[in-house]
């Protein structure tokens, strides 16, 4: 069997921002007008070690998966729109390359459960099954290729760091991932469903009630425990959020802040936090998704937005538009003249 990797997540270093808050008091600006820009310096120095840290280049993981969930009609896309769109980003034709692109962040693509089987020199393969099962008539996931799929993210994550991303992004592309995510969130939560669904890649409403039903009724035939997240994981998750969710906990053990997406990234974030609590202090939310779940994810984070832009896209998109502001705030640190060095009266 399986086991899960240690974790061993250093603590913030809170005097060093309480240094780093003095610092900032002397910068050539009256004391807090840079608003959430000081708050994110001292976390980001806080989280580095470092009194001055940086966050590029950024590293983007993107982990494709299908789920066997798919089969009951929840999507307004057939599953093999997943394929395809991982060869979409393979071609460098997505919103998510774009903006890598526009943020110089190193992206990487990785099939860790893509039904069929891709053939690019570009694509990670490391893939744990082709696809998960349908939740709503067996678990997801055995053990071991719950354990096997967050090793996945743990890997490809120490890969990057390897070759010197500062900070990273984690992305996914799967159809039905948002009908994952709501399920998992429901039972990690305690909230109604109802409260939870949107309308993913945009269905209709009756499809929407649809997914609901098929929502409830899944938690209600895998009866997963609440208290153990991998249980929860294998039972209703997916191999892309496993796969973040490793990835998640590696880059909190190097120190390496994680820039959050949508709502499915933040599922996988609540999971990696369940399973490592002190990971939460590396996490920083890009941006609200209009998906009503995701609040409630963030909630449970007790983090909040840097932006709301009114995006649902996923693929690490909007913490990848985000990442310009939390680049503002080491450039701040790094750049800004003090009171003193300018030669300007207090």
């Amino acid at each position: 069997m399986n086991t899960i990797h240690p974790t061993t997540i250093p603590a913030l270093n809170k005097e060093l921002g309480e240094q780093v808050s003095g610092y900032i008091n002397t910068l050539t600006k009256p004391p807090g007008s840079l608003g959430r820009l000081e708050e994110l310096a001292i976390q980001l120095a806080e989280m580095k070690n470092n009194p001055f840290p940086k966050v590029s280049p950024a590293g983007v993981l993107v982990f494709a998966a299908d789920h066997g969930i798919a089969a009951e009609g929840v999507s307004a896309f057939p599953q093999e729109v997943t394929e395809q769109m991982v060869m979409n980003f393979l071609n460098g034709g997505a919103a998510i390359n774009v903006f890598s692109r526009q943020i110089g962040a190193a992206l990487k693509v990785v099939d860790i459960g893509v039904a069929g089987e891709i053939d690019h020199e570009a694509l990670i393969v490391d893939k744990v099954r082709n696809g998960t099962r349908n939740f709503c008539e067996e678990d997801a996931m055995t053990y071991d290729e719950a354990v096997e799929a967050i090793a996945v993210g743990r890997r490809q994550a120490e890969k990057l760091i390897e070759e010197g991303i500062e900070s990273i992004i984690l992305g996914e592309m799967g159809i039905a991932n948002t009908t994952s995510s709501s399920a998992l969130l429901g039972v990690l939560t305690g909230k109604p469903v109802k409260d939870l669904v949107g309308y993913g890649t945009g269905i209709t409403n009756e499809r929407l009630q649809h997914k609901i039903e098929v929502i409830n009724q899944s938690i209600e035939n895998r009866k997963a425990n609440a208290a153990d997240p991998i249980d929860v994981l294998r039972k209703l998750g997916g191999l892309e959020i496993a796969g973040m969710t490793g990835a998640m906990l590696c880059a909190a053990e190097h120190r390496v802040p994680i820039i959050l997406d949508g709502f499915i990234s933040t599922v996988a974030a609540l999971i990696a936090v369940h399973m490592a609590p002190v990971c939460a202090d590396y996490m920083i939310v890009g941006h609200q998704s209009v998906e009503p779940g995701h609040l409630t994810a963030v909630e449970a984070l007790e983090k909040k937005p840097l932006v709301n832009l009114g995006l649902r896209l996923g693929e690490g998109s909007g913490a990848a538009v985000a990442f310009s502001i939390i680049e503002s705030a080491c450039r701040m640190l790094n750049e800004m003249a003090t009171f003193e060095s300018a030669g300007i009266s207090k």
